[in-house]
This record gives C-alpha cells, sequence and structure tokens, in this order.
C-alpha cells in the first residue's frame, strides 16, 4: 500500500509539473497590438484597384444556416447553365470570400460552373466572434452545411482554395466529408508548418506564438480543450489594407482551433493521399511558400496532381490569367 501510495504522489506531481509547464508556455506569449507589416510579409502592392480597395463588391453577401444555426454568409456567380459543376472557392487567411470577385466572376462568365465563395466563420463583415470558431474542425461542417445547400441534384463539386483555403480544402478532402469532392484546385495551399513547401513565418506574413502553440497541445494531449479559444497567430496586414474601405473586415488574429481547422492535419500526407483529381498552381516567386518544392512533395504521394508554376507572387496569383487558363484546361478534363 505504501509503494501504491508513493506512486500515486509521483504520478500527481509529474502531472503538476506538465500542468504548470504547459501553462507557463501559454502564458508566456501574446498578442501584439496593431500588428502591421513593416516592410515584411506579403506583397499587397500587386493587389492595387482589386477587391483589397473596395471596388469589386457588386455581387451581393447571401446567408445560409449551419448545423448549429449560425447565420453565414457567401457569395454566388452564376454560370447560366444547368451542366456545369458547382465550384466552391476557399479565401486565404485574414480575408474573406470577396477575395475571388474578379475570379469567381470569371469562372462563371467563361462556362466554367457555378461559383460560391464563403465568408468561413469568424471572418468577414461583422462575424460573431472574429478569428474564432467552436471547435477544431468545424470549418469543414459548415462547408458541408453550405454545398447541401446550394448543389443542385447530381450536381458535382470542385473546391477551390488559396493559401489557407488550399490547406481546408487538402483537409475537406481527407476528413468526413471528403467523398462529397469530385475535384479541386489548390493555389499555392498552405500544407504544415513542418512540410517542405513552409517559409519561415509564411515569410513574414504571420507571427506565430509558438511558445503557446506547444503548451496549447500539451494541453490537448491530455484532453483540456478550455484555453482553445487563445489567439495564437498574428498577421501583418499593411496600413494601406488596415486604413482603406475594407480594413474592418480583415481578420488579424487566429484562434488555436481556428487555426487548427484552417490546415490539413498533423499527418497531412493523409490528407493528400486523400484528395481527389487536382491541380496545384503557385507563383515562381511565391514570398510564402517554396514554389519549387510542391510538386515533388505532392506527387511522393499521389499520382492524381497536375502542377504549374506562375509568373506571379502569393496574392496576385488568384487573379493571374494563367491562372484562369490552366483552371480552364483543368476544368475542361474533369
Amino acid at each position: 500500500m505504501a509503494l501504491i501510495g508513493k506512486l500515486a504522489t509521483s504520478v500527481a506531481i509529474g502531472a503538476a509539473i506538465f500542468g504548470c509547464l504547459a501553462l507557463g508556455l501559454v502564458a508566456s506569449e501574446r498578442s501584439i497590438p496593431d500588428l502591421r507589416a513593416n516592410g515584411d510579409g506579403l506583397n499587397f502592392d500587386v493587389l492595387a484597384g482589386s477587391d483589397v480597395a473596395g471596388l469589386n463588391s457588386a455581387v451581393p453577401l447571401q446567408r445560409y444556416s449551419a448545423r448549429d444555426g449560425a447565420d453565414l454568409g457567401f457569395r454566388r456567380w452564376e454560370s447560366g447553365r444547368e451542366d456545369l459543376p458547382l465550384i466552391v472557392a476557399v479565401h486565404g487567411s485574414g480575408w474573406h470570400g470577396q477575395q475571388f470577385s474578379t475570379l469567381g466572376a470569371a469562372l462563371a462568365r467563361q462556362g466554367l460552373g457555378d461559383v460560391i465563395a464563403p465568408d468561413l466563420r469568424g471572418h468577414g463583415h461583422n462575424p460573431e466572434r472574429r478569428g474564432d470558431v467552436d471547435y477544431i474542425g468545424q470549418f469543414e461542417d459548415d462547408l458541408a452545411d453550405l454545398i447541401a445547400q446550394q448543389v443542385r441534384p447530381g450536381q458535382r463539386v470542385v473546391m477551390l482554395g488559396h493559401s489557407s483555403g488550399g490547406g481546408l480544402v487538402i483537409r475537406f478532402a481527407g476528413g468526413a466529408h471528403g467523398d462529397l469532392l469530385s475535384g479541386a484546385v489548390l493555389l499555392a495551399p498552405f500544407v504544415q508548418h513542418d512540410a517542405p513547401t513552409m517559409r519561415t513565418g509564411s515569410g513574414g506574413w504571420a507571427r506565430v506564438m509558438t511558445r503557446r502553440i506547444i503548451g496549447l497541445s500539451m494541453l490537448n494531449m491530455v484532453g483540456f480543450t478550455g484555453l482553445n479559444h487563445l489567439p495564437i497567430l498574428q498577421f501583418r496586414f499593411p496600413s494601406t489594407v488596415l486604413d482603406g474601405p475594407l480594413g474592418d473586415t480583415a481578420t488579424r488574429e487566429y484562434s488555436f482551433r481556428l487555426n487548427a481547422s484552417y490546415a490539413p492535419r498533423r499527418d497531412w500526407q493523409s490528407d493528400i493521399a486523400a484528395l481527389p483529381d487536382f491541380l496545384l498552381l503557385v507563383g515562381d516567386h511565391d514570398e510564402a511558400f517554396v514554389a519549387d518544392a510542391f510538386e515533388p512533395a505532392f506527387s511522393d504521394i499521389t499520382q492524381r496532381g497536375r502542377y504549374g508554376q506562375i509568373s506571379s507572387g502569393h496574392l496576385d496569383l488568384v487573379d493571374h490569367p494563367e491562372t484562369l487558363r490552366l483552371i480552364g484546361d483543368y476544368m475542361a478534363g474533369l
């Protein structure tokens, strides 16, 4: 009995030390107030005259209901044809579905599909809780609900995503709803922090609270999720965006659970292996990711991909004319 008591005491002490260490790591990093780009991060200058200037908002924001009753927004561009797929366009980190104002309209106009672009939960115009979700994986459930409410009977679904949105497409393919997809278009997708495609801090765009992430991961390992609402990632938007007409729609930091929901799982190779036939495009001078690393990393896992590099950076890849052309070639071959 004395031995059992000593073991129990040792376990209790070990658990207390573990908890204190985890909480100490969580407390050791905090958000920086009003973090902005200062000559670092992504090149937003290439977007002059685009949606960040508030010039392409002609398509109204529509609403749909998620399974938890949340009222979420999306935009839709109609092709006017019944025989085309539904293209679900998933925006990148910090922004919202208006990112696809140009590309979405062009895809529909050229008869490539009906396009819907959601404002992911926690993003866009006046979300309930900016930069946060309720649980890890909620984005996938929200997208499945949107698809169910917007797809026609028998209509194929192609999911398109840029940057973190591309990472969410990969996650979606490997998750419970992956069988909804007939195809995928990945525009410079985020894979994981330890993937060979990654530059440190996404090339300066993101401020990662590494110690806080480690601490929260430790707590999650033992089933404690009560601090998953805490922010662990901040973005360096330039003042030209934050002080512009859409500055209040920027999402400047992410909680632990939102960030985890926005990327492939830790076993990102399994999520990639679950992708349907896909097209992956990246700019040859992408500031956030290593362009040449995508094809070898993905082709080692799956043979379902087509790849291309475009003369662009990370942000201007979305609206580049060559991007539209290559997506058209891919859609014609589905």
